[in-house]
């Protein structure tokens, strides 16, 4: 097991900022508005040749009516729970007040090692000020200003101390794993599909729209399966990434897609396919990624006799041309058909990942190609003589003829037609390229 570090303290202190130069990224959202840090946050921190991962709570506010603060104070609890050591950050610049007393309070109890970090101490005038911290109590205090980095290599030093084993095997060993990215619009169950696969409350769900603002990592290995989710914020139309949250956010998603192998697309059982769902697919498509669909809240929908089918039949005519896509009908809430698209998204995660031989891709395709010759082009009949697939991540196919440039869409499409009717490339994208032999 990794050694993991969580950030707690009150909101605005500079947890996010803290974190962010730990991790040497903007991994979390930085921003002035109080609360904006709405989920846990995970990232991987390498210092003297040893990783860990950390955490970055949500703002710790005690007693308050605010959905997602109280909220947020169940999840400092769970990460004070997940983690082996804890850095408690306090802002010097406001000084002391009751709700850093109350988090200390929490964090008195836990056995754990807790780091008391004040913040934003960038002159000596603040030094003098800060000591005012001694009176919580707290054995480890460091003086840093996150924003500039000073003091967080004492900080970095004392955490590294307490590991004792190199984990960064864990971490390639993580990045072998299968990737799977949950994508879709805002609230059509990303969050509770995560929560229903892992069984606890790893995201806050709500029915606001927007409350996962960032994507959380979970590793998952259960039932001889292993593989890495990640949740992504949910992806907007660009007319409504109004605040700069929501265009981060955006960001944060596609480059959630960049890292998965597979995405699980969800939509909604009641809404069907809108523009935007077709937009996130055409992306996914676009950056070569294995897709499942998955269609949620089905448990809400009326059954009539065809209506799985007919709608299975709607979806794919709106997908097209790639419609060569596994389609799920699931339900988040009642856990119905959920396991079932972690297997299917496995099938398709190794159907992405296969390499076809030569010798097979000439038998197949090369009497295709006689049944079904390419249209003559300026009176010269076009001769495809070689196939081959490249050496790439997504499923690529070189043909070698004598005309590369004159072999138009209908006739790409039925080679990537023969290709998926011969090989098992379901839910994958094809990319097929004509070279000159």
């Amino acid at each position: 097991m990794s050694f993991t570090l969580a950030i707690v303290g009150r909101p605005n202190v500079g947890k996010s900022t803290l974190f962010n130069r730990l991790l040497e990224q903007r991994k979390a959202i930085v921003d002035d508005e109080s609360g904006v840090t709405r989920d846990r946050q995970y990232g991987i921190s390498d210092w003297n040749g040893k990783s860990f991962n950390v955490i970055d709570t949500g703002g710790f506010v005690a007693g308050s009516e605010d959905i997602f603060e109280k909220e947020i104070a169940k999840q400092v609890l769970v990460a004070v729970e997940e983690a082996n050591a804890i850095v408690f950050v306090v802002d010097a610049h406001t000084g002391l007040i009751d709700l850093d007393d109350s988090v200390a309070q929490i964090l008195r109890k836990s056995p754990k090692p807790v780091f008391l970090v004040v913040n934003k101490v960038d002159n000596n005038e603040r030094l003098m000020e800060a000591a005012e911290f001694y009176a919580l109590g707290f054995e480890h205090i460091f003086f840093i200003a996150a924003a500039s980095g000073s003091g967080t290599g004492e900080l970095l030093d004392a955490v590294a101390d307490l590991i004792i084993e190199d984990s960064s095997e864990q971490i390639a060993e993580m990045d072998a794993l299968p990737k799977f990215a949950i994508i879709g619009q805002p609230n059509v169950g990303k969050s509770s599909l995560l929560n229903a696969l892992i069984g606890e409350e790893r995201t806050i769900v709500s029915t606001i729209a927007g409350t996962t603002r960032d994507s959380i990592h979970t590793h998952y290995n259960l039932f001889q399966k292993e593989f890495v989710l990640i949740d992504t914020a949910g992806i907007r139309r660009k007319a409504k990434v109004h605040e700069d949250l929501e265009f981060y956010s955006v960001i944060r998603a596609i480059k959630a897609l960049d890292e998965a192998d597979v995405c699980l697309l969800l939509l909604d059982a009641e809404k069907g396919v809108t523009a935007q769902d077709l937009n996130i697919f055409s992306l996914a498509v676009k950056k070569g990624k294995g897709v499942v669909v998955l269609v949620n809240k089905w448990d809400l929908v009326d059954k009539e006799t065809n209506t799985a089918k007919d709608q299975e039949k709607e979806i794919k005519k709106r997908l097209a041309p790639f419609s060569d896509v596994p389609i799920l009908f699931v339900s988040a809430k009642e856990k119905t058909r959920i396991f079932k698209a972690i297997e299917i998204g496995l099938e398709v995660y190794e159907n992405r990942k296969q390499k076809i031989s030569t010798s097979s891709l000439n038998d197949i395709m090369l009497k295709a190609i006689q049944s079904y010759n390419p249209p003559v082009v300026r009176g010269h009949p076009i001769k495809i003589k070689f196939i081959t697939q490249l050496p790439t991540a997504v499923p690529s196919f070189a043909f070698f003829c004598n005309f590369p440039d004159d072999i138009k869409t209908p006739y790409r499409n039925y080679l990537e037609n023969q290709l998926r009717q011969n090989y098992n490339l379901t839910g994958v994208p094809v990319r097929i390229f004509f070279r000159k032999k």
